[in-house]
């Protein structure tokens, strides 16, 4: 899938995933793959976003208003998650079918 959304675009987690506390951050089970994946501290705030549809513009407003991180810092980040998470089928578009 092209990953390239507007700032006004949403983004939602889909149910394929479940999560548990692990340290600071939070592991993920994707349940298709069988896959793990961990999340640091800010990756779970994001994760906490995602649970419902979020625009990419309010997810990086959030992370900006709770995090010390430089705006343009923020942006390339918050992108990379999202696009790593869409990838390993845990997000996507909320304009998506689900299939």
């Amino acid at each position: 899938m092209h990953w390239n959304p507007s700032d006004d675009d949403r983004v939602v987690a889909t149910n394929e995933a479940v999560a548990c506390e692990f340290g600071a951050g939070l592991a993920l089970l994707h349940l298709k793959s069988n896959v793990y994946y961990s999340l640091n501290g800010v990756g779970a705030f994001i994760w906490e976003q995602i649970q419902e549809p979020r625009s990419v513009l309010d997810i990086r407003s959030a992370v900006l208003a709770r995090y010390n991180v430089d705006a343009e810092r923020c942006k390339a980040d918050v992108e990379g998650l999202l696009k790593g998470l869409s990838e390993a089928g845990l997000a996507r578009l909320h304009s998506e079918e689900l299939v």
